[in-house]
């Protein structure tokens, strides 16, 4: 398996062998959950010897509803970012929606990502792009792996070669999406690292309640499958209790699981490696 690119975030002293890791809840909705799901990710980090980026949306713009959680206000839910990169000394990603947030976005965090539904909309990777940030690009649920081409070329375009895709699947009807791993060595062909979001790709959108349902007992299987064709990198969004969680609760894996998952990924990239050396 080919190694990270060395200036990749969360790289440190050649942990670019190994997966990247992309993980934490999935939006700002305390100080509290997220200084406790950095601490205990970045040590898991380091348990493992994984380059290590911490997520966390600042604000949600994508709800079904008008009442959904959006988050606890931008300005603070940026400065709590800004604290879990100095307090845990982590690379950070979180999205942005239009053009106008990524400056300001991009003061907080090291890695701006676009939303899988807005992949294709030139301004805003444009304006991603120009920050000179490294830009993580989700994989539209209605896209093949290799027109991702297009959106990579944008950037490139802009001035910005560092760039990955993420990959969380395509929809299946109208409440529920499947993971076509061919998608991954196709993203690969284009040149940039491609990651497999494992909890996203796992949703079930369109629910008749208005809340996205999940199967999260089915994270483990998917990111076996990932690391199994040899994906560069695993996105997993997490928390101390995905029942309380404001946002994308259902497709979540609980936090004090992640230890027993992330050994077993290791343990299986390292096996797949072997066959590759």
């Amino acid at each position: 398996m080919k190694r990270l690119p060395a200036d990749i975030p969360g790289n440190r002293d050649g942990m670019n062998e190994n997966f990247l890791l992309i993980a934490g809840p999935c939006v700002v909705e305390s100080k509290e959950i997220v200084f406790q799901v950095a601490e205990h990710m970045a040590g898991l980090a380091d348990k493992y010897r994984l380059p290590y980026i911490f997520k966390a949306s600042y604000r949600k713009a994508n709800r079904s509803k008008i009442d959904s959680f959006s988050g606890i206000g931008d300005e603070k839910a940026l400065n709590i970012l800004s604290e879990v990169r100095n307090r845990f000394s982590v690379p950070v990603i979180t999205d942005i929606h239009n053009p106008d947030e990524a400056v300001i976005a991009a003061q907080h965090v090291d890695v701006l990502q676009i939303p899988a539904f807005l992949c294709r909309q030139t301004d805003l990777l444009v304006a991603a792009a120009e920050t000179g940030k490294w830009i993580n690009i989700k994989k539209g649920q209605f896209l093949s792996g290799a027109s991702m081409q297009f959106a990579v070329q944008k950037v490139i375009d802009s001035g910005n070669e560092k760039i990955m895709v993420t990959d969380r699947g395509n929809m299946f009807g109208y409440q529920d999406i499947v993971v076509d791993f061919r998608n991954i060595p196709l993203m690969q062909n284009i040149g940039v690292p491609v990651i497999m979001d494992i909890t996203h790709s796992l949703q079930q959108p369109n629910q008749d309640a208005g809340v996205s349902g999940g199967i999260p007992e089915m994270i483990e299987t998917i990111g076996r499958a990932a690391i199994s064709v040899g994906a560069d990198g695993i996105f997993i969004e997490t928390h101390p209790d995905p029942a309380l969680a404001k946002s994308d609760g259902a497709n979540m894996l609980v936090l004090n699981r992640m230890d027993d998952l992330l050994n077993k990924l290791v343990a299986l990239r390292r096996t797949i490696s072997s066959f590759n050396n």
